[in-house]
């Protein structure tokens, strides 16, 4: 199942009720599950939690949001978002360089890190030319759908 069809399915979820969907094709299986059950918690609030409820990642995207909405009015900057929710790689192996480092130039096609779901290694790819300007996640690091991973400048 490439990349597109999880990204439209994803969506699609997300504007049903649907809360979970296990597809298969090509002898490949996948799971989609939206959303949070209080059950899955159990009696413990998850470690990192703040006072507010949010996930320290909540926290953090909201702030450098704000800060980056700011530099986009002044500056023609791009974000490139997860696609998916999964483990952030920014290279195809531990011990191998980065697919790209800030100030590089991406054209269309170009990998810029690989997002692991399931045990499944997705590419990311650049969808338009331009420079890197900021890497906004951690490698190994968690991400959601939707999460900012790059700052990119058209070039």
């Amino acid at each position: 199942m490439d990349l597109d069809k999880i990204k439209t399915l994803i969506e699609m979820i997300e504007e049903t009720d649907i809360t979970e969907i296990n597809l298969e094709e090509e002898g490949k299986k996948i799971k989609i599950k939206r959303g949070l059950q209080v059950e899955d918690l159990g009696s413990f609030p998850p470690v990192g939690v703040t006072p507010s409820g949010q996930l320290p990642h909540q926290v953090e995207a909201g702030t450098k949001k704000e800060t980056r909405e700011k530099d986009q009015d002044e500056s023609n900057i791009d974000e490139i978002v997860a696609p998916m929710v999964g483990t952030f790689y920014r290279a195809p192996a531990p011990d191998a360089d980065p697919f790209v480092e800030v100030g590089d130039v991406v054209k269309p096609g170009d990998t810029l890190c690989i997002i692991e779901a399931m045990k499944l290694m997705n590419e990311i790819e650049a969808e338009k030319k331009g420079r890197i300007v900021d890497i906004l996640v951690e490698n190994g690091k968690p991400v959601e759908y939707g999460q900012p991973l790059f700052l990119v400048e058209p070039v």
